[in-house]
């Protein structure tokens, strides 16, 4: 069942026989349905800035307006009136909450003439989402890929908006009480809530979203659940300092309990590079092949941030069909930033440590209680010390051996950490990644086999220092 806010007009009858209006003299009469409705929705804090317009005929005097919440997620203590048009002639006079109707508010508008006006109300209300999805699929040699990123809305507010314009908004905000929580804040309360008292509470004004800057357009499809045709959408993004604003073009329906999906962009013949990577801290104890693409103009995207969201990875066979190759999820990816997506192990490239030699020198020993006695049979004098091991240096020679089967040759990029006093010997140009973190690279060729070689040189016992790796005869990575 639809459920719509009840915005009732009280009109008050006046009669020559009665001067004062009581409550058996007035009508209800209801508003007209919505002018417009813009949703912008912060997904980060489960907040949607709600800006409705409405067509209101008032009659001279005082006005009564109602506004009702009963089964939605509205937050009332964030209603506000204002009025669009002849402000000069209308006034809110009070706003009061009638304890015999929960869920419900009145405002007396005071008017100085008879005739039509626009209000705009506002409100935050919770329950409605947004999520992002994508779809990469590679080409047949792996050299670019087609990336078409996705917006799927979800709407259970408890109410239904109807040819609503939505923006979504990528980024965080902080705020000091959910908008869910403030939606079943008890009459009493809001009885006792001033205006600048609900600015307090949510430390956030509608005047906030009221942004500007720099356009760029995108053109896209829109596909609705359970509607026969597709229509042409756009979504207008408006990059921000600290938030960015993708605004659908023209208006959406969102029922309450539904989803919609729609084309963010699209971006074809994006550059695509191929790289293994060994790196246990994030991939676990496997080279993994990644597929590494920047979010820039030089790729052809570059346009918008990225939000959250699941990618899902395809490559073209080559017999017309598409191979599933991963599904992972990203996070928030900035303009210039890259794009790794991690496709897992290749079977055709085999990866092996193997420790080569182990050897120990550099022995550190401790003398202590030195004693002389004479031994008696000879009457010569014989020098007696206790003493014990306390350090050495631990070497030993491993080699990473790579195998690749596949048809193309490949990048190996190596990660490894180390927590004590060592010194790392290659003569793979390794770099420093991190105090702890050696890296190196090399290319291996199809069919053949590498040997990526390092000597480990580790200080044991009390003159070893701790938690650092030092380098010898390398250079220090960027």
């Amino acid at each position: 069942m639809r459920r719509w806010i009840d915005l009732i007009f009280l009109v008050v009858i006046s009669c020559s026989a009665v001067a004062p209006a009581f409550a058996r003299n007035v009508d209800l009469s209801t508003v007209p349905q919505r002018d417009s409705v813009q949703l912008t929705i912060y997904n980060s804090e489960d907040i949607t800035l709600v800006r409705e317009t409405r067509k209101v005929t008032f009659k001279k005097g005082q006005n009564p307006l109602q506004f009702s919440w009963a089964n939605t997620l509205i937050d009332p203590s964030s209603v506000e009136l204002k009025f669009l048009t002849s402000a000069d002639k209308l006034e809110v006079m009070d706003t009061t909450f009638p304890q015999d109707k929960p869920q419900m508010l009145y405002w007396n508008v005071q008017s100085d003439f008879d005739g039509e006006a626009t209000v705009e109300i506002t409100y935050f209300t919770s329950g409605i989402t947004w999520a992002a999805d994508y779809t990469a699929i590679a080409d047949k040699d792996e050299k670019t890929l087609a990336l078409n990123g996705f917006v799927r809305i979800t709407n259970n507010s408890g109410e239904e908006y109807e040819n609503a314009q939505v923006r979504l908004v990528v980024g965080t905000i902080n705020l000091v009480e959910k908008i869910a929580q403030l939606a079943h804040v008890s009459i009493d309360d809001l009885s006792r809530l001033g205006d600048a008292d609900k600015k307090e509470m949510f430390k956030l004004e509608a005047g906030k979203f009221a942004f500007d800057g720099r356009t760029v357009t995108s053109a896209g499809t829109l596909s609705i659940s359970g509607e026969s045709e597709a229509t042409e959408k756009k979504i207008i993004k408006e990059g921000l300092s600290e938030y960015f604003i993708y605004t659908i073009e023209g208006t959406e329906t969102i029922p309450n309990g539904w989803s919609k999906r729609m084309r963010s962009f699209e971006g074809n013949d994006v550059a695509l590079k191929i790289q293994y990577r060994y790196r246990p801290q994030e991939y676990g104890d496997q080279l993994v092949r990644m597929y590494l693409l920047t979010n820039n103009t030089d790729s052809k995207l570059g346009t918008t941030p990225l939000p959250n969201g699941t990618v899902r990875l395809f490559r073209d066979n080559g017999r017309d069909g598409l191979s599933y190759l991963a599904s992972q999820e990203i996070k928030y990816i900035p303009i210039g930033d890259k794009i790794e997506l991690n496709l897992g192990a290749d079977p055709q490239v085999i990866f092996e440590l193997i420790k080569l030699k182990a050897s120990r020198d550099n022995i550190w020993m401790q003398f202590r209680n030195a004693n002389i006695f004479r031994r008696v049979e000879d009457g010569a004098a014989k020098i007696q010390v206790n003493s014990k091991v306390v350090g050495w240096d631990e070497h030993d020679l491993f080699t990473q051996r790579i195998r690749n089967y596949s048809p193309k040759p490949i990048d190996v990029e190596v990660r490894r950490s180390f927590t004590g006093d060592d010194n790392f010997r290659s003569s793979l140009k390794p770099v420093l990644h991190d105090f702890q973190t050696v890296q190196f690279a090399d290319s291996i060729e199809p069919g053949k086999k590498a040997d990526l070689l390092y000597e480990l040189v580790s200080h044991e016992g009390r003159n070893a220092k701790q938690n650092h790796v030092t380098l010898e005869d390398v250079e220090v990575k960027p």
